[in-house]
């Protein structure tokens, strides 16, 4: 079977034969920009479709079934509405700072595509300090929200903003904690160093009950990190009409959309690589008839399969819990995660040094 990393060498030796090193540095700069992009729409498309159909399965009706065969084109005739769509730009508004917002959202989320390993021998860039590059890359999102919310001139959106500054900062501080814990397990920044740190189990199993308290406050922290339901303070229509983009449509309006999807699969791909392994497989101590099968499953279909599993928990929690008010998310964060986090923190040390783990 041709996998991701050698249709990557292809790409590379063949460029280098045709070009200069310095043109085939550049094709593929822009080749991986493009496949990029690509990514991006395809994630759109696709998550749209799956939210749509959970939201269906859990409400015990049918969802999507009128556009194309079984609904699946239902994604298609959305982004088609918008692209048609007529894009308003407020009179009263900061035209620069609002035509920009969208495109700080939309770039934020491809930096933190870089140090992801989605495959064996697969990375845009493998960085040994990928876990702080993802922590310093995430906190940029939040000045595309900030800057939206204060450029439409509307009270509403920046109401939204400014909440949704305080939910993305404080929750940053549980979920930077549970990462820590990985980090302290495994001894390791990398990601893809984590991954392999992985191949006689994951840390979900081996690191025994810190981590296991790790992954359930990182699941919470990055659902309100990515504004999601239930604590989609920054955008509660109840309250806020739509929040932050309230006043943006068309093409503007889809960037905003798309990327709270795609930062979703990021926050999931990053808690799949540092809990459940990532690309590596299910290995069962010595057990090498099994981890031999399990090994003959493709590295990137281990990969989208935990990541995937994890949307469908985000997904899970938004048609299951109500919305929380916004003293009620900030409770949750200062008064009950951020004290476990720290005492966690406490615990997986003492764990790493004595090796309680597997």
């Amino acid at each position: 079977m041709l996998s991701f990393s050698q249709i990557a060498s292809d790409v590379d030796q063949w460029l280098h034969k045709v070009c200069s090193p310095t043109w085939a540095l550049v094709f593929e700069m822009v080749i991986i920009g493009v496949s990029v992009i690509g990514l991006f729409a395809v994630l759109g498309l696709v998550l749209v479709l799956m939210e749509r159909r959970v939201a269906a399965w859990m409400q015990i009706r049918l969802g999507p079934n009128r556009v194309g065969p079984q609904g699946l084109l239902q994604s298609l005739a959305d982004t088609l509405k918008l692209l048609v769509k007529e894009g308003m730009t407020p009179g009263g508004s900061d035209k620069f700072l609002f035509n920009l917002a969208p495109f700080i959202a939309m770039i934020a989320a491809m930096l933190l595509m870089a140090p992801i390993a989605f495959a064996s021998n697969f990375q845009i860039w493998n960085i040994n300090i990928g876990v702080l590059y993802v922590s310093a890359v995430s906190s940029l999102s939040v000045i595309g929200i900030l800057m939206a919310g204060w450029a439409s001139n509307n009270k509403y959106s920046l109401m939204g903003a400014m909440r949704s500054g305080a939910q993305i900062v404080s929750y940053e501080l549980s979920a930077g904690l549970s990462i820590l814990t990985i980090v302290v397990l495994s001894g390791n920044l990398g990601l893809n160093d984590i991954v392999l740190s992985q191949k006689d189990g994951w840390w979900i199993f081996k690191g025994h009950i810190p981590a296991i308290i790790a992954f359930i406050i990182f699941m919470i922290a990055v659902t309100a990190e990515t504004n999601r339901a239930p604590f989609d303070l920054a955008e509660a229509e109840s309250e806020l009409t739509a929040g932050f983009h309230t006043e943006y449509s068309g093409m503007k309006f889809a960037l905003f959309f798309l990327a709270e999807y795609i930062n979703v699969f990021i926050v999931c791909a990053i808690g799949a690589t540092l809990f459940l392994g990532g690309w590596m497989p299910f290995h069962i101590g010595n057990l090498e008839g099994f981890n031999h099968v399990m090994d003959y499953i493709p590295s990137s279909i281990w990969f989208f399969g935990k990541t995937f599993f994890l949307i469908f928990l985000i997904m899970w929690f938004r048609w299951t819990f109500p919305r929380l008010r916004i003293d009620q998310l900030l409770n949750l964060e200062w008064k009950y995660l951020l004290p476990i986090s720290m005492f966690n923190i406490i615990l997986v040390t003492v764990v790493a040094i004595m090796k309680w783990y597997f």
